[in-house]
């Protein structure tokens, strides 16, 4: 290394007087740099990636296995959202997989759809300590951070909100499901319908015909929708 700046001292000496040495410009290229933008499938792969070891709010340390992503059609006219993973779902890394899962695939079936149709997600990914409501930080900062970027990627027709949790944290507001199930409403120029939790059909079975008037008015305003293109 000396003899290296010895060799470079030497040669600076022998310059005639007034050489100017400057620091070599790092070549760009020229033009702008055109960038494939991504597909849907792949920016819902990304954000899901980063959101596999999320630990933005307290629910990443109080006994999660997994972070259940949204999980269907990354091109999907519908999309569902519920409260939050239960067991099943914690222990599968998949959204509404247990008996209130199961009811929905029927109501989903019913509507002569598939699982693979729409797409299904939660206000927040991790599973709250015995399947309690999630907190209001837990919940502003999971909607923030992934469930907002979903629909954003997706951009759903229409969104049918599950149960009094996923209605008032989406439109954040006090509101009563029982009141406001059944009608639509602007959500960022996206029509939301609320609807009743398919666990709470299960303890109230006799519910189950005003959440399948409500798939109805969501299947004629796809229609109407399909129609309009």
């Amino acid at each position: 290394m000396q003899k290296k700046i010895n060799d470079f001292l030497k040669f600076v000496s022998e310059q005639p007087k007034g050489t100017i040495y400057e620091t070599p410009k790092r070549c760009t290229p020229k033009g702008p740099v055109s960038q494939t933008p991504l597909t849907k499938q792949e920016q819902l792969k990304q954000l899901k990636k980063q959101s596999a070891n999320c630990t933005l709010c307290p629910l990443a340390t109080q006994g999660r296995k997994n972070v259940v992503f949204g999980n269907g059609n990354f091109d999907a006219k519908l999309m569902f959202v519920g409260e939050g993973p239960g067991r099943d779902e914690d222990l599968q890394a998949l959204p509404f997989v247990g008996r209130a899962g199961k009811l929905l695939t029927k109501i989903i079936e019913a509507m002569g759809l598939k699982r693979t149709d729409v797409y299904i997600s939660n206000i927040v990914k991790c599973r709250p300590p015995n399947n309690r409501a999630p907190l209001p930080d837990e919940s502003q900062i999971c909607k923030k951070s992934i469930l907002f970027h979903e629909i954003e990627i997706i951009k759903p027709k229409i969104i049918c909100t599950l149960g009094s949790t996923a209605t008032q944290e989406l439109l954040e507001k006090p509101i009563s499901i029982s009141k406001i199930r059944g009608t639509f409403i602007d959500f960022n120029n996206t029509l939301l319908m609320p609807t009743f939790h398919p666990a709470y059909l299960l303890r109230n079975p006799s519910k189950k015909l005003e959440v399948w008037n409500d798939m109805k008015k969501i299947m004629e305003k796809l229609k109407e929708l399909n129609n309009h293109k």
